[in-house]
C-alpha cells in the first residue's frame, strides 16, 4: 500500500499547525476585545500557506483542518440555540474557514516554476479571501444585522468580518512575500520526503 504522506510531511503538518495555533492564541490576546463576536486581526493563516508552498494544496488542507479544529479548544462563538445551526456555524468558522486557506497551494507549483512572488501573493489571496467568505457567510446566514445599526446582516457581515479579515490577508501575505524573496529555499522541498 502506497504511503499517502511521508512521515516528514506529517510531522510538518503537526509543527505547522501548533505554529498556527499559537499564533492565533496570541492574536487573540493582542486584540481580543475589539471583535466581540470573535475574529482577530493576526498572522495564523501564514502557517498554512507556508504548508500549502512547502507541500502543496493537500497538506496545506490538512494543517488548516488540525488548525481550525485545535481553535475551538479556547471556546467556540455560536449563538444558535439549536443543534443543527450551532453545527452549521461551527462547521462555516471552524471546520471550513482555515482549511480553505489551503487554495494557496494550487500556485504553489507555478511559484516554484517561475519563482515569481506574484504566485504568492494570488495565493494567498485566495486562501485568505476563501476564509473571509466562510465567516461571512456565517455572518449573513446567523449573525444579527443590528449590532452596528447597518439595517442589513450582508452588509454587516462584510463590515464585520472585514475588519480583521482584510488586514489579516495583507499581513500574512506581506509576510510570505518576504519569506518568499529572502528564503525562496524554504519553499522549495522534495515533494518525495
Amino acid at each position: 500500500m502506497k504511503q499517502i504522506l511521508s512521515v516528514r510531511a506529517i510531522t510538518e503538518i503537526a509543527i505547522f499547525a501548533a505554529l498556527g495555533f499559537v499564533l492565533d492564541l496570541v492574536q487573540g490576546f493582542i486584540t481580543g476585545g475589539m471583535f466581540p463576536n470573535g475574529g482577530s486581526i493576526g498572522i495564523a493563516m501564514v502557517a498554512i500557506f507556508v504548508m500549502c508552498y512547502r507541500r502543496g494544496f493537500v497538506c496545506g488542507l490538512v494543517t488548516g483542518l488540525i488548525l481550525g479544529l485545535t481553535q475551538m479548544i479556547g471556546g467556540v462563538y455560536a449563538i444558535s440555540d439549536a443543534w443543527y445551526k450551532v453545527f452549521a456555524q461551527v462547521a462555516l468558522d471552524y471546520w471550513l474557514a482555515y482549511p480553505l486557506c489551503a487554495f494557496a497551494g494550487l500556485f504553489a507549483a507555478m511559484y516554484k516554476k517561475n519563482n515569481k512572488i506574484k504566485w504568492i501573493i494570488i495565493g494567498c489571496l485566495i486562501g485568505g479571501f476563501a476564509k473571509y467568505l466562510c465567516h461571512f457567510l456565517s455572518g449573513v446566514i446567523f449573525w444579527p444585522s443590528d449590532a452596528w445599526n447597518v439595517g442589513s446582516s450582508f452588509l454587516y457581515s462584510v463590515l464585520y468580518n472585514g475588519a480583521y479579515m482584510i488586514p489579516s490577508i495583507i499581513l500574512c501575505i506581506i509576510i510570505m512575500v518576504i519569506i518568499g524573496y529572502k528564503y525562496s529555499k524554504f519553499f522549495m522541498v522534495d515533494e518525495n520526503n
